[in-house]
Parts: C-alpha cells; sequence; structure tokens
C-alpha cells in the first residue's frame, strides 16, 4: 500500500512539474527573471526599492545576485511581491525525464544489481 501511495504521489508530482520540466530544456531558463521581469511590467529600479525600504543599488545587486546564481530564495520572493508578483519554483530531473522514469529505472537497477547515474 505504501509503494501504491508513493506511486500515485510521483505520477500527481509529475504531471505538476510538466510546464517545469519543458521550461528546463533551455539552456538558461531562469537567468535575469528579476530584471527582465521588472523591465516588461515597466516598473521602475526606484519603485521596487521605496516598496522593500531599500536603495536602488540593493535592486541592481540582487538583479546581479541573481544572474550569478547566487541570489537566496527570500530576497528574490521579496523582489518578486514588491512588483506584485511571486516565485514559484520546482525540481525537475535533469535530464528531462519523469520522476517516475527515474525511479522506474532506479527500482530497476537495484534489482538487477547495476549501479543508476541519476
Amino acid at each position: 500500500m505504501r509503494n501504491e501511495m508513493r506511486d500515485l504521489a510521483r505520477r500527481k508530482l509529475d504531471e505538476e512539474l510538466r510546464y517545469y520540466r519543458q521550461a528546463g530544456k533551455e539552456k538558461h531558463p531562469t537567468r535575469e527573471l528579476l530584471r527582465r521581469v521588472r523591465q516588461v511590467l515597466g516598473v521602475p529600479v526606484a519603485e521596487v526599492a521605496q516598496k522593500l525600504g531599500v536603495n536602488r543599488s540593493v535592486i541592481f545587486r540582487l538583479e546581479l545576485s541573481e544572474r550569478r546564481g547566487t541570489i537566496s530564495l527570500r530576497a528574490m520572493t521579496r523582489v518578486a511581491n514588491a512588483m506584485n508578483c511571486k516565485v514559484v519554483y520546482a525540481v525537475i530531473p535533469q535530464d528531462g525525464k519523469t520522476l517516475d522514469e527515474m525511479a522506474d529505472r532506479r527500482k530497476w537497477g537495484k534489482l538487477l544489481g547495476v549501479g543508476v547515474r541519476d
């Protein structure tokens, strides 16, 4: 019963992550999102800074840290909220497969005594 519940949960999660897997096929699907979203919405840096109670330079540093991949999820969420947006993230298999396919491969690898590299 426990394995059946896990299988059901995995299939449901795979369905929820479908669009993220598609986005994951891009080389850099989330590069510079804060800056790009701010620009397409026409939100000035000064407005975001004012809502967060910081100087404009802080917003530029946060956008730079996002581009470098060093921004915290908390900081990214705060900036997104200041633009009336929210951060949605996902964890997906690197090879674009589903979690169900990964779990199946791991199960068969264990049964056959073969090392499985995910």
